[in-house]
Parts: C-alpha cells; structure tokens; sequence
C-alpha cells in the first residue's frame, strides 16, 4: 500500500479541499493510504462524512503552519511541527512513500532540499509540471527551483524531465529540447549557447533548440530552461489561457447568433478547457530530490489535490526517483 503524506494546510483553500481531495482520491484508489498533516481541530470537520475510508486516513496533529508569508529557508529550519517538515522528514525515514502540499513554493524547495537532500550527482533538484500542447502534455524544467542556472544544469534537467514523462505519460524515448530565441545551435545567450553542446552528448533524445511558438507545437515532450524562463513561460500560458477563455465567452454573449453557437458548440469549450485545467494534472514534481514530492497549485481544489496525490503514488510505484539515479549516475560515468 502506497502511503502519502499530505500537507493539509497548504493553499489558498486549505484545509477543506485538501482534505477533500484526500478523500475523493482514496475513493478511487483501494491501495492507498493518506496522512493528512496539520491542525486536526479544522481537519476532522472535513471528514465528518469520510467513514467509508477514514481507517486509511491518519491526522498527523502540527502546532506549527509555515505560510507564504515566512522566509523559506528560516521556516523549514524553525517551524520543525509544521507539515511541511514533518512530512519531508517521513519520506526521508521511509515512513511515507510521498509528499503532496499545495503550500509555499518555496518551503517546499527549501524542505527538499535540506530535509531529504539531492540525489548524488545532481547538481540542483528542479520543478516540472506538466502543460498542454494541444495534443498531450509537455514536461517543462525548470519553472521556477533555479532563477540562476549553469550550463551544466540543464542537461542534468533533460535527463530527469526524460525520466519523468516516460514514467508518469508511458512517452517512449521522449523529445528534448532546449528553449531558444532560435532554431540555430549558435543562437540565444551565453547560458544557451554554453548548454547546446552538453544537450547533444546527454543520454537523451535530444531535438535541439525550441522557439517560445514552438512550445506548444508538440515538438518535443520534455522543455529545458533556466527556472527564470520556464517560471515567465508558465505564468504566461496560464494568462493567456484566461485572457482568451474570458474573450470567448464575452463574445459568444455578445449577440443572439453567438449565444446560440455556443450553445450548439458548448460540448467542444467543455472539451477543450478540460485539455487546458491545470487541475487534472495535478502538480510540480520536485525531481532531484531523494524522495517523491509533488508541489500542486497554490489554488487547487479537492479535484486539483486528488490529481497530484495520485501523481505521487505513480511516482513512487514506477520507481522514478530510483530511475533518475540509475541515469545521473551513468551520465557521471560517461561524462
């Protein structure tokens, strides 16, 4: 049985959905157990109608809850009987199989870092969500762990983003490529132009550089970057999803013609905004670490934190972190 711990205080809707999400995804999945960390007194309220799985629920009761308004670092040194803590240091002892919190982005970082440490070889663990491309779902690393990154990063985040959508989408010998302002290998600035050639002997299938257009193009299943541009890709696709989400509807009422193709095209929006709803992915992955962590949406919902619960249990039941050490290490032999 695959254990998580869930960071039950985390997100701007904790801890109701939190622990709604805890049940919704215990319902669905029979090999499951949760650990639901946090103030138990606003918790239990949440599982008053949870008896059909609540003898696979434990509440792990914190005095202490770190927030985004604490400096990371300080929290995860100082806040020891937070979840967040509390959690990290389960799935270092082998108490808990993974780590789920929709909480500060940066205790996260900060906690997997400091608390379960790096797996030997890598040389900065990064955070991989998974986007749509029109088709599927690209992986892109790094969005945000590494604001400033070394050449020798990024083919390190090709190997584990290589792993990773093998695991979790069964994507054969994924397509890696590398952001660019050009498709040329001489293109972009001295961080890109550095890290081409170390992407060209890297373990992986590697494509070459990707324009920003060329992101969603589906031309590659995994996007390596510095954490700066990932982050600034990232927050740009979710506003543009909302900009043209909100112009659409504000044309289709705009005129009786329009309302009533929207009601005769309603079935293709509901489609095409489930392919674009960061919910049903779940999370991050914080790869690099020695242990499952998925950081969720600091706005998810229950759906949201079920998605990045079952993640986790995916994670760990394909073995990715072990997978991604079996490839560090051999890229270090070669290298």
């Amino acid at each position: 049985m695959i254990h998580i711990y869930l960071d039950a205080m985390g997100g701007d809707n904790a801890p109701q959905c939190t622990v709604e999400g805890a049940v919704e995804i215990l319902r669905a999945d029979p090999d499951l157990k949760i650990t639901l960390g946090g103030v138990s007194k606003e918790i239990e309220p949440y599982l008053s109608g949870a008896d059909d799985v609540r003898g696979r629920i434990t509440v792990d009761e914190c005095t202490e809850v770190i927030t985004n308004h604490d400096a990371p670092v300080m929290a995860i040194r100082q806040k020891k009987d937070s979840a967040q803590v509390k959690g990290m240091l389960m799935v270092r002892d082998g108490e808990a199989d993974g780590f789920v919190s929709a909480g500060s982005t940066g205790a996260t970082l900060a906690g997997g870092m400091f608390r379960l440490g790096r797996i030997p070889g890598v040389e900065r663990p990064a955070l991989a969500p998974l986007l749509p491309n029109g088709k599927d779902f690209f992986c892109l690393i790094d969005c945000g762990a590494n604001v400033d990154c070394l050449p020798a990063y990024l083919p390190q985040f090709g190997i584990m983003g290589s792993a990773y959508i093998e695991c979790v989408r069964g994507v054969k010998e994924p397509r890696v490529g590398l952001v660019n302002i050009g498709a040329e290998s001489e293109k972009g600035n001295a961080l890109a132009k550095a890290a081409y050639p170390l992407m060209e002997q890297a373990p992986f299938r590697f494509i070459g550089n990707v324009e920003g257009r060329d992101i969603t193009a589906d031309v590659a299943d995994v996007v390596v970057c510095d954490g700066f541009s990932g982050n600034l890709i990232l927050k740009f696709m979710e506003g543009v999803a909302g900009t043209l989400l909100g112009m659409i509807k504000k044309e289709i009422k705009a005129d009786f013609r329009s309302t009533l193709g929207g009601l005769l095209a309603k079935p293709a929006f509901k489609r095409v905004k489930k392919t674009m709803d960061y919910t049903e992915v779940g999370g991050a992955p914080l790869l690099g670490v020695q242990g499952v962590v998925v950081k969720a949406h600091g706005s998810s919902n229950a759906h949201a934190i079920a998605c990045a619960i079952r993640q986790a249990a995916l994670m760990k039941r394909k073995g990715l972190v072990e997978d991604i050490e079996k490839k560090i290490a051999k890229q270090l032999q070669e290298s």
